[in-house]
């Protein structure tokens, strides 16, 4: 058997992320591959509870290493649950956020040096890593207010504009340290422009 394929998406919340992932399950479901769809923080019954602690907006005390501590968590419980199984039992597993969220949040949002954030993530993973990453280009301000416009804020979305500002930069600066794998997609265009453009890059890892 084939083993499959591990998509993560990444982007401020707002940034049409959700719209994208069900277009790209579409479009890869009508080409005959079966998708498993997952979310970070999250995915699994345990990996959900875990999610709840770490959004709640009342959790103001949290620290920042708990914070990324608890996602390492809800990252190793969906990665041996979900994903890794997903892929080695031949399927594309399309993922909203995984740990390049954690090195953007946590790393260069919260100030935690980026190697403690690879440490604490190197056994959550287990060996695991995408296939290709897409990371959808929005300015924070645009995506946030959509977002909050639509769902109210939870405790991360709740952060000053300088924290988001920093997490966007972030992800930036990994999609220029790993071009190979981190593709930008300008986001401020149609949904059907943007889906285009994932469409060449998913042709182009199926070959």
């Amino acid at each position: 058997m084939q083993e499959g394929i591990f998509i993560t998406v990444e982007g401020t919340d707002g940034a049409g992320k959700t719209t994208q992932i069900a277009l790209m399950k579409d479009y890869l479901e009508s080409k005959g591959y079966e998708v498993v769809l997952t979310r970070e923080p999250g995915g699994t019954s345990i990996s959900e509870k875990i999610r709840s602690l770490i959004l709640d907006p009342e959790n103001t005390e949290m620290g920042i290493l708990t914070e990324a501590l608890l996602y390492a968590a809800a990252r190793a419980q969906l990665v041996s649950q979900v994903i890794r199984p997903a892929i080695e039992q031949g399927r594309i597993v399309i993922c909203d956020r995984f740990v390049d969220s954690s090195y953007v949040y946590q790393g260069y949002g919260r100030g935690i040096d980026l190697k403690i954030v690879a440490d604490i993530n190197r056994a959550a993973l287990n060996g695991v890593t995408p296939d290709i990453t897409f990371f959808f280009d929005i300015s924070p301000e645009t995506a946030l207010a959509r977002r909050i416009n639509a769902t109210g804020a939870d405790r991360i979305e709740k952060e000053k504009m300088d924290f988001h500002m920093k997490v966007y930069h972030g992800y930036k600066k990994l999609a220029l340290l790993y071009p190979e794998r981190i593709k930008t997609i300008d986001s401020r265009r149609s949904i059907e422009e943007i889906s285009l453009d994932v469409r060449e890059w998913l042709d182009e890892l199926l070959g």
